[in-house]
């Protein structure tokens, strides 16, 4: 389970006042990003993150660091 960041802190960092995103959409950009975490480990041969670290929590800190932003359709 992820504690920190937490869902609230992501969902208002991937958002703005004026359009909040969905926790739907956080899930979606989360798992888009996290898919391209473990395809690029894949290209470059690696099988695990520094520290046993999980992809999925990896992008929620990328999320939560401004890195990774939801592209609106």
């Amino acid at each position: 389970m992820i504690n920190e960041p937490s869902v609230d802190a992501l969902i208002r960092k991937l958002g703005t006042e004026e359009e909040p995103v969905s926790s739907y959409e956080l899930c979606v950009v989360a798992s888009k990003r996290t898919r391209q975490i473990i395809e690029q480990m894949q290209s470059m041969g690696t099988t695990e993150l520094p520290g046993k670290q999980k992809e999925i929590l990896l992008a929620c800190q990328e999320i939560a660091g401004g890195k990774v932003k939801s592209a609106k359709d």
